[in-house]
């Protein structure tokens, strides 16, 4: 399949805009042959808040014209996408949420998990599961910005079968790690595809760093970007994700990636008591 990491700024509070934006971009890739297009975190609506009121005003329901419309394009189309956005659910509740869009099926959903003191987040609930979506290119984990650095949210998604995580992001200055390490890190030890997609520009005083990538199964960089508005895109073969076992020499010198681990060792991970 062809993935594309579309890095862009965003117009705060102004859904609408960012929605035409998010199509403008799908017709140009799709005129490339990119098959998913990924999007940063709170695409549509913009992140950073100072106050509850704040982020509720900046909020959008599931159901907003914003969703409907590029839903609408990508079935007209035929491309995928995953976009970020602030939810407002149905009974006022706030989450940060991603859209996977995908032509001919109803828009899903996944909520992010793991909340940082940060922006939007402070004023949000986490999400309640970790799903994975059957779609026509694979198996599909999706993870948002902070659902990244512990690293239990991508192993549960690997093993579950995803083959390709991907991650819209609102990675800020003093982000650096995750964006150029820690994204690698977690596509080699789970050995999945992993598409990061971090915006840039600077709304209310936070700026925000690029560095989208796109990273295989042993943690090469297919595709990445700087810290200014760009697509990246990559050809991936979600096959090689399916496979984990991992053979330099044959017979001497191969590794599995999920049979040599031992569970028993790791029951403090699941204590709720250690902090």
């Amino acid at each position: 399949m062809r993935i594309a990491c579309v890095q862009a700024n965003v117009a705060f509070a102004n859904p609408a805009a960012n929605a035409e934006a998010a199509i403008r971009n799908l017709r140009d890739l799709k005129s490339r042959g990119v098959d998913l297009a990924v999007f940063p975190e709170a695409f549509l609506t913009g992140y950073c808040v100072s106050n509850p009121d704040e982020a509720e005003s900046i909020a959008i329901s599931r159901e907003s014209d914003p969703i409907r419309a590029i839903q609408t394009e990508v079935d007209a189309l035929g491309i995928g996408a995953v976009v970020g956005f602030a939810e407002q659910g149905v009974e006022g509740e706030l989450y940060n949420a991603a859209a996977i869009f995908e032509p001919g099926v109803p828009t899903r959903f996944y909520r992010k998990t793991h909340l940082p003191f940060l922006g939007y987040d402070r004023f949000s609930d986490p999400g309640a599961e970790l799903p994975i979506f059957d779609t026509r290119w694979g198996k599909i984990g999706v993870l948002v910005c902070f659902d990244l650095r512990p690293p239990e949210a991508a192993r549960t998604l690997a093993l579950k079968g995803a083959e390709l995580i991907v991650l819209p992001t609102n990675w800020p200055v003093g982000a650096e790690v995750s964006a150029d390490h820690v994204s690698i890190a977690r596509a080699a030890e789970n050995k999945v595809f992993f598409a990061t997609c971090n915006r840039v520009g600077t709304e209310n005083g936070t700026t925000f760093i690029g560095h989208s990538r796109v990273i295989s199964t042993s943690g090469k960089v297919l595709a990445e970007a700087g810290a200014n508005e760009e697509t990246i895109v990559a050809d991936i073969d979600l096959a090689e994700a399916r496979q984990k076992r991992i053979v330099n020499i044959p017979g001497e010198y191969e590794m599995e990636v999920f049979a040599t681990r031992q569970p028993n060792l790791y029951l403090p991970i699941t204590d709720s008591n250690r902090r």
